[in-house]
């Protein structure tokens, strides 16, 4: 038997979103433990995904794209928290694909008045309707704030200029893209999970400022942090930040100052601890110019 008679053999997953921070990993999790794996993308002739993995052209949200060729032997399905997603929802569930693990956040639990209304809630909110509307087998997970959100000072780590942010005293819980892919693989690879909504970040809070210093540790540099306050930096960078999404990022600061996150890794899922932050920076010293 060829190589693709074998792969044609056994259920395929699949990756929406593959080319994303937790889709990458996720691919390369899945294609280490064995699976058969296909990946959907508009661009596949620019995907860069690993060897092994079958790559087909498509668009979430346009039904036209998703035939036989997208969910044929396909088992369960990675879904991307795409705008759109009740037309590949639509298409998959009528494909036969049984088993949906849904990226969604944690805003969508609604645990604080912050969330309520916030651009976070309601995207990720009507994405899980989207699913759960559509089919019982569904498993969700909820991230906290990733870790990769802090890639945002790589210009200023990189050059040497000082990171000018607000509440540095608030302290959240980033969490690695690992650990949500890895997640997500086990939960595409068993029942055990339907029905479950699953909460994850990173296994510790930590102040702006230990996140920084995190940061200069690791990458063996000094890092220059300037507080600012919430009206500075949003004249600062209005301009690059939608009000939506800045209202909810001076939320989520200013609320974490009284009250931490709390620590919600996903080792009853992976098994594993969840990884540090000083990991992450690890991961991506590249990222960072070291």
């Amino acid at each position: 038997m060829s190589s693709t008679e074998i792969r044609n053999s056994r259920p395929t997953v699949l990756v929406t979103g593959a080319t994303g921070s937790v889709g990458r990993h996720l691919v390369s999790t899945l294609l280490a433990r064995g699976v058969a794996v296909r990946a959907l993308t508009r661009k596949p002739e620019d995907a860069n995904l690993p060897e092994g993995v079958e790559v087909v052209a498509g668009d979430l949200a346009d039904a036209s794209t998703l035939g036989s060729q997208v969910f044929q032997g396909v088992d369960s399905a990675f879904v991307f928290p795409a705008r759109g997603i009740d037309v590949f929802m639509d298409a998959a569930v009528a494909a036969g694909v049984h088993r949906f693990t849904v990226l969604s956040s944690l805003a969508a639990a609604m645990e604080f008045p912050r969330d309520h209304g916030s651009a976070s809630q309601l995207h990720h909110s009507a994405v899980e309707a989207a699913v759960t509307e559509r089919t019982d087998g569904w498993t969700i997970l909820r991230p906290g704030t990733f870790a990769n959100n802090l890639l945002e000072w790589r210009w200023q780590i990189s050059s040497g200029a000082p990171i000018r942010a607000p509440y540095l005293a608030s302290a959240q819980a980033p969490v690695h893209e690992f650990d949500v892919a890895e997640a997500a693989a086990e939960t595409l690879l068993s029942d055990d999970y339907i029905g479950q909504i699953i909460p994850i970040t990173g296994p510790q809070a930590l102040t702006r400022t230990e996140q920084v210093a995190t940061l200069s540790a690791t990458l063996g540099r000094q890092i220059p942090l300037i507080e600012i306050t919430a009206d500075e930096f949003r004249s600062e960078t209005a301009q690059f930040i939608p009000e939506p999404i800045m209202k909810m990022l001076l939320d989520y600061w200013s609320d974490t100052l009284t009250t931490p996150d709390r620590a919600r890794p996903a080792t009853t899922v992976t098994g594993k601890p969840g990884r540090t932050l000083a990991e992450w920076a690890e991961d991506h010293r590249t990222d960072f110019g070291a």
